[in-house]
């Protein structure tokens, strides 16, 4: 289908809807983002046509009859309602015209993909968000070093040394947590991993807990190291920064060292890739369009990701 150039404000209004893809800075909160996207949309709506303003009956009656300026009143009032112009009622656009909701949201010092509903996607966003989709995050931490909340612009309460940490004791236990993770699961279920009923509930899918605030890791491994450096992947729902933070530190005690995260960052959402984030310097309203249009693609390629069969776990009494 051919793209057609639209230059009207009220017909960009009328089809801007759907799930936008933004990549959120570290150290930007999630209500500020939200604030500058809408505000950018307006502002590229307000430079576009607008409407002209309203016209006046001729029988409407005019203030100040009998004063030299009723000539120039009433060729004005008769034909442009000047109440309704630009410069008296100020730009036709405003940031409360448009509906947006947070699909999940992201802490301060997490960076990476951030989903919003515009308009009629912000349905769209609460089915995404019942569905629970497996979130894909990149953290760096730093052995050698503990901080009050694990974080790198906190106060280091603790040092300590990191010489004896490889990256296959690393690895084996990721690989442990991995599997404590994934048996804590069918525990939850009330089934036991070695038998038939579990292997048909493994075949069903991905097992969500039924409540949301409890954290799930599906899949750790480490992909980089560089001491004192050393990135994991962490594939996970209903997680918090917090949680992840925590799990940098945790991991590092399990290695008899200390450690703290001094990157977080959410590469995947689902089937939406970092890769198609809009980058801040794209947080106008061509790219937000385009941005739009492509996540209605995604949407379009993986319905599930709307109205998707879950196997949640069932608590047990």
């Amino acid at each position: 289908m051919a793209l057609t150039k639209v230059y009207d404000s009220a017909t960009v209004l009328k089809h801007l809807g759907g799930i936008l893809n933004i990549y959120k800075p570290a150290g930007m909160k999630v209500k500020h983002v939200r604030n500058a996207i809408l505000s950018n949309i307006c502002k590229g709506l307000n430079e576009m046509k607008q409407r002209e303003p309203r016209k006046l009956p001729e029988n409407k009656p005019l203030l100040g009859t009998g004063t030299a300026a009723d000539p120039v009143l009433h060729n004005i009032a008769g034909h442009t309602d000047l109440s309704d112009h630009v410069l008296s009622a100020g730009p036709r656009y405003l940031p409360r015209d448009l509906s947006c909701a947070t699909v999940t949201s992201l802490g301060d010092h997490t960076s990476g993909v951030l989903l919003f509903g515009i308009n009629r996607g912000t349905g769209q966003a609460t089915s995404i968000r019942k569905n629970r989709p497996v979130r894909v995050y990149h953290i760096t931490g730093c052995l050698g070093s503990a901080t009050e909340t694990h974080l790198p612009d906190s106060r280091v309460t603790i040092r300590s040394n990191h010489r004896h940490v490889s990256a296959d004791r690393i690895s084996g236990l990721a690989a442990s947590m991995q599997a404590s993770h994934q048996r804590k699961m069918f525990e939850l279920c009330g089934v036991d991993l070695q038998t038939q009923e579990a292997y048909e509930l493994a075949c069903r899918g991905l097992l969500r807990p039924a409540d949301d605030s409890l954290p799930v890791v599906y899949g750790l491994k480490l992909i980089h190291f560089d001491r004192p450096n050393f990135t994991m992947e962490v594939h996970a729902i209903n997680e918090t920064q917090e949680y992840l933070v925590a799990l940098v530190h945790d991991m590092a005690l399990e290695l008899r060292t200390v450690a703290h995260c001094s990157h977080l960052r959410c590469v995947r959402h689902g089937h939406f890739d970092v890769k198609d984030s809009l980058l801040r310097h794209s947080w106008h309203l061509p790219g937000i369009i385009k941005n739009l249009r492509h996540q209605r693609d995604i949407l379009r390629a993986h319905p599930q990701l709307l109205r998707q069969q879950q196997v949640e776990l069932q608590a047990t009494s």
